[in-house]
């Protein structure tokens, strides 16, 4: 008989008590792998659920991310479809107050060549003259300035220089002939203004 067959006192085992052991063995073995298989699939889910929210998390980060990049898209074409729409208004009358502006030239032609001292075409002249200021008048009201830029310094955006002249107490590339007037529409050049430009004088090489 084995020791396995002996109780804490070396005696011999009764079959009652046999019996007991072994069911008490038979319950460790089983009970043990349960508890453990039971924590290891506990953990096993917590991982899955631990997995499931980094990359929920990750999902909202970037659909958040996709969201702000949509809203300033979206913000960006509301603002350059603005932009091209007050382009468009500004800039609508661009072409047509082009082709009045040799009007204006004629008029202002017209009222150079009336003689102011022969009272025949005083009349003519004061016509003409409230005829170039009506319309002058509804040009400015839509945005139409004159570039008129006599004793201003030379500026090549707004200006066309047809010539230059040496002129005696003038500074050098000082408008001092205004040939035809400039335009601009909102800010923007229609026609530059025809100017004659000063120019320094030449140095002279004194020898001693």
């Amino acid at each position: 008989m084995t020791n396995e067959s002996k109780n804490e006192n070396g005696a011999d085992l009764t079959p009652e008590e046999i019996v007991e052991d072994a069911i008490e063995q038979t319950e460790e073995q089983v009970e043990g792998p349960h508890e453990s298989d039971a924590i290891s699939a506990e953990q096993e889910k917590i991982n899955e659920l631990e997995l499931a929210l980094v990359v929920a998390k990750s999902t909202v980060n970037d659909q958040k991310d996709s969201v702000i990049r949509a809203k300033a898209e979206v913000d960006n074409i509301r603002r350059r479809s603005a932009q091209d729409v007050d382009k468009a208004r500004k800039f609508a009358l661009d072409k047509f107050a082009a082709e009045l502006l040799p009007v204006v030239d004629n008029l202002e032609r017209a009222i150079a060549s009336v003689d102011k001292e022969d009272e025949g075409q005083k009349g003519l002249a004061e016509g003409v003259e409230l005829t170039l200021q009506s319309l002058m008048a509804a040009l400015d009201k839509f945005g139409v300035k004159v570039v008129d830029p006599l004793d201003q310094p030379f500026n090549p955006e707004l200006h066309q220089a047809m010539s230059m002249q040496e002129v005696e107490g003038v500074a050098a590339n000082t408008v001092i002939a205004v040939m035809q007037r400039g335009y601009e529409l909102n800010g923007r050049l229609v026609r530059p203004a025809m100017v004659m430009v000063s120019k320094a004088a030449p140095i002279v090489d004194v020898k001693a």
